[in-house]
């Protein structure tokens, strides 16, 4: 499993995030709460991620 691409974060990647004004990326479920709250972006799980979602 791939790293949260978040700087400074180690946690694993769980959810792809589709940005329309930016490029997807791949990030831990803590950033991905925080930023899939913005107006577009839409979140989805990745597969084989199950055990990191907290």
């Amino acid at each position: 499993m791939d790293e949260c691409s978040e700087d400074d974060c180690a946690n694993p990647a769980a959810v792809r995030l589709y940005i329309p004004w930016d490029a997807d990326r791949d990030v831990c479920t803590a950033h991905g709460r925080a930023l899939v709250q913005q107006d577009g972006v839409v979140a989805e799980p990745l597969e084989g991620a199950d055990a990191d979602w907290r």
